[in-house]
């Protein structure tokens, strides 16, 4: 069977080209997702400034929800200070140091802030926390007294040199250099005393986080590693805390590396249902023009006493043959590709540059199997017919198509359009991310229900076209009209793949361009400030800089604003639900410059354990007013909280605000993040805001409307965007060849059309008028199926009933469609026409 196969294909190249390129670009899809998701689920961060510890204990980063992947928590968990001793104790233990990380940074009254780490919000540590770290080169001497800093080496600055350092809010304060830490990862380290008590750590204070540390990192004796671990895992059973060793330790350097991984995943999840889809879609399309150009094969063989059995396996053999072949390079590229849409992650700060991809065989295991197992499934749907029917039927169909579409097949089709149509509707109910992403699905599914039910479609209106055509009508017209009633089914599959296109291009595009625009209308409209005030470089804002923003001549308003993240338990159907989400922390003055839209109470009420939710997390969630929600805050601590006001602007702003007393103690830094300002609207307010930035060192001014001016789109913009590309590449692709190898099967017919006659001038221009008639209905398939979609999206999302999107998107998307229906059609047709009749006919 298999050598029969071979010997088939040999003769049908063209045809299994466009098999090879759909296998090809989808293996290149699929494996590039597999590797996304893998790294989301395996890849491990270098130790960094734990480099130095063989066991590291922190707590656990993730909220575990039954049945469901974890979630990440990105705020620093604490972890007491008294389980430092007990674990010193521990036999084979030979140093136990208690961690701490907080805001710190050199600054200087000309030069600004001397940068000394990644994250100045945990750059200033104990001196003990040095022995955490590998191979340090130390030049100095250890802090001894309140005023004394060890710096990193590559500040620049020797020993003995005079620093102010600005440390967890306070004012700058003057430090001697005691010592210059060289090693990757080393910060600001302080006196283990000093450290303890800036960053309101000490037993003795009265600190939300009094009496904790933020990890204990362990070094061990030689080769006592493991039993210190498991020692270590046995002591610390039941409390929350995990305990990490090797390649793992990266994992309790920044616990954001966890809510990156979350994004790998959750991105590799949104990829891969739509990747699988067009890959499937792309595929079979390809299989299916290759068996129908193999009819006549198949159906001599039928006749000479093959089993419709025999048929299936024989076409399944040589698909899979072609595939194998494929999918070697396919895999390649797609290792190829992970990396470089990670290089993109990373370069647009959605990723650490830290964390790695998981190289692995595995997503190539899985996109073989993948692969081989939906080419050989669709191989034998497409040879279905044929092996199914009698032996002379079969022959006298191979050179025509059925004259009756099959009934099944465009009811199934109609029933997808219409669910589709129905599905458009969740964004009218949904105001939310989740809501608008069902938008793309319903185009695709309308998309291929269009392939389903097009014969049908393009048969009635070619038989409509045909009998208004008038007799006067040219021949090549005649000709291209009438091919598109005898071979519905040979258009449709050439049109569908095509109109998909359209539709996903203008659904994924205009999805992403609505819901940023709904979300900048939401922003924009609530924000009432003009100016906000941050300090990154310091790791969040010190201690006064509100009360001096206030005293600024021509300042109205001035409020604290922070964000965080949340988990929100909450009941769906009976069962238990939890969703992470971003968190806005505000104080109850801050009516005076934002406006959310409150619809129901009061952001003046946002005090103690209080939140404010959006309209829709109120009505899913049943969190109206003077309900109680739990949520799980960014550090794991579990919260019940009353819901004080209910607002509108839920798209711009998010689901949830925290007020400041209730995220108080669970934030990384513990410091406000900026200061939204509102003004009289004169430059001189702005001018004094500009002069009180200069004036203290890591403090910068911008204005809240940059947004509007021409800045960078949010990153998602351009991930959404560089999928788009590579999708619409896929399958612009894997279209072109399917229409050279749809065309290149027409050569006896051109060859039978020459013999009677017609001239090569009228076949060019037949092969064009129908190029034409395909890119026509493509484009105005593909517009009907996304026009009710997009229509019901932009009055859910923006009021009225179109999207929001680039104007130039529609007339570069006809323009491809046309140039690859023209092309692909019109040089495969120049082609068979320098291959003389006679021959064209044998080769057929």
């Amino acid at each position: 069977m298999l050598h029969l196969a071979l010997r088939m294909a040999a003769h049908r190249i063209t045809a299994l080209l466009a098999v090879a390129c759909a296998v090809l670009g989808g293996a290149a899809l699929i494996t590039a997702t597999g590797v996304l998701a893998e790294s989301g689920l395996r890849s491990q961060v270098p130790p960094g400034r734990l480099g130095g510890a063989d066991v590291v204990v922190a707590a656990d980063q993730e909220f575990h929800p039954s049945g469901d992947l974890p979630l990440a928590l990105p705020e620093r968990a604490a972890v007491p200070a008294r389980l430092v001793d007990r674990l010193a104790a521990l036999p084979g233990v030979t140093a136990a140091v208690g961690d701490i990380g907080f805001p710190a940074a050199l600054v200087d009254a000309r030069t600004g802030v001397t940068p000394v780490a990644e994250d100045a919000g945990t750059a200033g540590h104990g001196w003990s926390s040095t022995r955490l770290l590998a191979d340090a080169r130390v030049t100095g001497r250890a802090p001894s007294g309140p005023h004394e800093v060890a710096v990193d080496a590559g500040t620049g600055l020797a020993v003995g040199a005079r620093v102010e350092v600005v440390a967890n809010g306070r004012p700058a304060t003057p430090y001697r250099v005691s010592a210059l830490v060289d090693a990757p990862g080393a910060g600001l380290y302080f006196a283990d005393g000093t450290a303890a008590a800036l960053a309101a750590r000490d037993a003795g204070g009265g600190g939300p986080r009094a009496g904790t540390v933020d990890l204990i990192g362990l070094r061990t004796d030689e080769g006592a590693g493991d039993r210190v671990a498991a020692a270590v895992r046995a002591a610390v059973a039941g409390t929350g805390l995990d305990v990490h060793t090797g390649a793992g330790r990266g994992e309790a350097v920044a616990p954001g590396t966890g809510s990156a991984r979350s994004l790998l995943i959750l991105l590799a999840g949104s990829l891969g249902g739509i990747v699988l889809l067009i890959t499937g879609f792309v595929v079979a399309g390809a299989l299916g023009v290759t068996v129908a150009g193999q009819r006549r094969d198949l159906a001599l063989m039928r006749a000479v006493g093959a089993t419709p059995k025999q048929i299936r396996r024989l076409a399944a053999a040589q698909s899979t043959v072609v595939a194998v072949i494929a999918l070697v390079p396919g895999v390649a590229a797609g290792y190829l590709l992970a990396g470089r849409f990670r290089d993109l992650l990373a370069g647009r700060g959605v990723l650490p540059p830290e964390l790695p991809l998981t190289v692995s065989p595995l997503p190539a295991l899985a996109t073989l199997l993948l692969v081989v197992a939906a080419v050989r499934l669709c191989a034998r749907c497409a040879a279905w017919r044929t092996s199914r029917m009698p032996a002379t039927e079969a022959v006298a169909e191979s050179r025509s198509e059925p004259r009756t579409p099959s009934r099944t097949r465009t009811g199934t089709g109609l029933l997808l359009v219409l669910g589709a149509c129905a599905l458009s509707v969740v964004p009218l109910l949904s105001r939310t991310v989740l809501g608008a992403s069902v938008t793309s699905v319903a185009g695709i599914l309308a998309a291929i229900g269009l392939a389903l039910c097009g014969p049908a479609l393009v048969r009635s209106a070619g038989d409509a076209v045909v009998r208004r055509l008038r007799p006067g009508t040219a021949a090549p017209t005649w000709l291209a009209l009438s091919n598109v009633r005898a071979y519905a089914l040979r258009l449709s599959g050439v049109v569908s793949p095509l109109a998909m296109g359209v539709v996903f291009v203008l659904t994924y595009t205009l999805t992403q361009t609505t819901v940023l625009a709904a979300t900048s209308e939401d922003t924009r409209t609530g924000t009432l400030a003009q100016y906000e005030v941050t300090a990154p470089a310091l790791g969040g804002l010190p201690d006064g800089t509100l009360s001096a923003v206030r005293d600024v001549p021509g300042v109205r308003a001035a409020a604290p604003a922070g964000t965080t993240t949340v988990v929100w338990e909450y009941k769906e159907l009976g069962d238990p639900a939890a969703e992470s989400a971003p968190a806005l922390i505000l104080a109850p003055d801050a009516g005076g410059v934002l406006d959310l839209g409150v619809t129901d109470g009061g952001l003046e009420r946002l005090t103690g354990a209080t939140v404010a939710v959006s309209g829709e997390a109120a009505r899913t969630r049943g969190a109206g007013l003077g309900k109680r929600v739990r949520l799980v805050l960014g550090d794991g601590a579990r919260v019940d909280a009353r819901v004080v006001a209910v607002y509108d602007r839920g798209l711009g702003f998010g689901p949830v605000v925290l007020s400041r007393e209730l995220a108080a103690g669970h934030t990384t830094t513990g410091l406000d993040q900026r200061i939204l300002v509102r003004t009289d609207g004169t430059p001189e307010a702005g001018a004094g805001l500009t002069a009180l930035a200069a004036g203290r060192p890591g403090l910068a001014v911008a204005g809240t409307a940059r947004d509007a001016a021409g800045t960078d789109p949010p990153p998602e913009v351009w991930i959404n965007l560089a999928v788009v590309v590579v999708l619409l590449g896929y399958l612009l692709l894997s279209i072109a060849n399917k229409l050279v190898a749809a065309t290149a099967q027409r050569r006896t017919e051109i060859a039978a059309l020459r013999l009677a006659g017609t001239t090569p001038r009228q076949i060019l221009a037949m092969m064009r008028r129908e190029a034409a008639v395909v890119a026509a209905l493509s484009l105005a398939c593909g517009l009907l199926l996304s026009a009710v979609p997009l229509a019901l999206l932009g009055v859910g999302f923006l009021g009225h009933p179109w999207p929001a999107g680039p104007a130039w998107l529609l007339p570069v998307v006809a323009t491809a469609v046309t140039a690859t229906a023209y092309l692909t059609i019109e040089l495969p047709t120049r082609h068979a026409l320098r291959v003389p009749p006679a021959e064209g006919l044998r080769m057929g």
